[in-house]
């Protein structure tokens, strides 16, 4: 008898997909809603996958949200310390650094709010864990960035963990203010055009400030 509805995946080689999909889901919900909430029963019907896989998969919806995390964090390590072991001038990795923060948050909006709920909200050891996986090898990458650049010359001496809270401030406090946007601006949402001209504005005011 045939059925119908979301569907539970029965054979192995579906399950990294069903994963994906859920993580990618959940992603998309948060995305379009401005929000780090969901609703099980939202993310079945985006996934087309039943709801009971979520604990087959992440234990619970926090597990999921970690999951996402990973998935989102993981990549930004991954490229920033790509980036610095790049041979370029410092001043040009920042420029690239900054620009990339700026996208990333354009298309992961809720990225900085969901970080900041599961450290806040996870026990002890995963928020250790969040810690030293994603948060201090940025900072650490912070450092050494800003350290290149003061002894060649090109960056004033600046405090590497305030130059972190600018960066990522930048770029959350723009795209986690879509309401100022529509009730001041009378636009419903960020484009493409605004996000490359919000990347140049941030790049331009924020290097002025730490060039010599």
């Amino acid at each position: 008898m045939a059925t119908t509805g979301p569907k539970l995946v029965s054979e192995a080689g579906d399950n990294a997909k069903a994963r994906d999909q859920l993580i990618e889901a959940a992603s998309q919900i948060m995305r379009e809603g401005d929000t780090i909430d969901l609703s099980l029963s939202e993310l079945s019907l985006r996934a087309g996958l039943n709801s009971a896989l979520v604990k087959y998969y992440f234990g619970n919806k926090n597990g999921l949200m970690l999951a996402l995390l990973d998935r989102d964090m993981g990549n930004i390590v991954f490229s920033l310390g790509a980036l610095l072991a790049k041979d370029m001038p410092p001043e040009d990795k920042l420029r690239i650094h900054i620009g990339a923060v700026i996208d990333t948050y354009y298309a992961f909006p809720y990225l900085n709010r969901l970080l900041m709920r599961m450290v806040r909200d996870s026990a002890p050891a995963e928020a250790a864990r969040i810690a030293d996986l994603y948060l201090k090898p940025i900072s650490k990458v912070y450092d050494a960035l800003i350290a290149e650049g003061v002894k060649a010359g090109k960056f004033r001496k600046i405090d590497p963990q305030f130059f972190y809270f600018t960066v990522t401030g930048a770029a959350d406090r723009f795209y986690s203010s879509r309401l100022v946007l529509r009730h001041c601006y009378n636009q419903d949402d960020f484009n493409e055009n605004m996000r490359d001209a919000y990347r140049e504005h941030s790049i331009d005011l924020i290097m002025r400030g730490l060039l010599v």
